[in-house]
């Protein structure tokens, strides 16, 4: 296998590809780049309902800019909150590939309702786009991939487990979920050859913050910067390769020290001048 190609010959379903501005769309573009052949999927219909929107140069605008073979790429439309989509994703992506080694769940519903204002079909909504659909995700791997050195699956989590999402409740119960279940799929999937992850990518510059909570945020990084995607997507490539075969069951933070209880004073310089710019 060629160092500059590690995935060379590998399979990739990646999900929640649908704005450039996502983590997903930097996984892509690095899963590509590494010589996978990538089925990518996504849900616009999600993004209309939040305050980002949906990107408006246009799905099929977008993806034209990964520049991959249609030898190596496919899109889809894929709704993760029916139950049957999981299953259908692996087999759409073995199907047209011919295999499936990779799976990185990076779909996620977000929610912005404190405990007073959640309801039931808010809590249901969340539980399955995110956590149940990454164990069906994971059931549908396991129980498709021909057993063998090789597999992964990444899942995502979201910082809850370190410090209270009070005004996200159904989406934070939801993350937590998957932060509990890595452990238990990482043992049930190892006899397979498959690896299991986590990541929780810390606070990621995706465009759902601007002006001053923006400014905020980057305030509380040693670095002065949010996370970028393609700062997730460094280790989504390397969990992935080979060199990670013996880690699984791990969920792995990765947030550049990012101080989530400092006061922050944007009044004082340096950081009112950054601000303005």
């Amino acid at each position: 296998m060629s160092r500059s190609l590690p995935l060379s010959g590998r399979v990739a379903l990646v999900t929640g590809v649908s704005r450039r501005a996502g983590i997903g769309f930097s996984l892509v573009q690095r899963l590509l780049a590494d010589g996978a052949r990538v089925f990518a999927t996504g849900w616009e219909p999600h993004d209309d309902e939040m305050p980002w929107g949906r990107d408006p140069a246009g799905r099929e605008s977008a993806l034209r800019e990964f520049g991959a073979s249609p030898d190596a790429f496919e899109y889809a439309h894929a709704d993760m909150e029916l139950p049957e989509t999981p299953a259908a994703l692996i087999d759409q992506t073995m199907a047209r590939f011919g295999a499936v080694d990779i799976v990185v769940a990076n779909h996620a519903r977000s929610s912005h309702e404190g405990l007073a204002d959640v309801t039931a079909a808010e809590l249901d909504r969340c539980w399955a786009v995110n956590a149940r659909a990454s164990v069906m995700l994971a059931q549908a791997l396991g129980a498709r991939r021909p057993a063998g050195p090789g597999g992964r699956l990444i899942l995502f989590t979201s910082g809850q487990h370190i410090g209270p999402m009070a005004n996200e409740i159904a989406y934070a119960v939801s993350k937590g979920a998957i932060h509990q279940m890595t452990a238990s799929l990482g043992d049930a999937l190892i006899d397979q050859g498959i690896t299991v992850n986590c990541i929780n990518p810390g606070p990621v510059d995706t465009g759902y913050a601007t002006g001053r909570a923006h400014a905020t945020i980057a305030a509380m990084f040693p670095a002065g910067r949010w996370g970028r995607p393609d700062d997730v997507a460094r280790l989504v490539a390397w969990l992935v390769g080979d060199e990670a075969a013996w880690i699984t069951g791990q969920v792995h933070s990765m947030e550049g020290g990012f101080r989530r209880w400092a006061r922050v004073d944007l009044d004082r310089e340096p950081f009112a001048e950054k601000e303005s710019k």
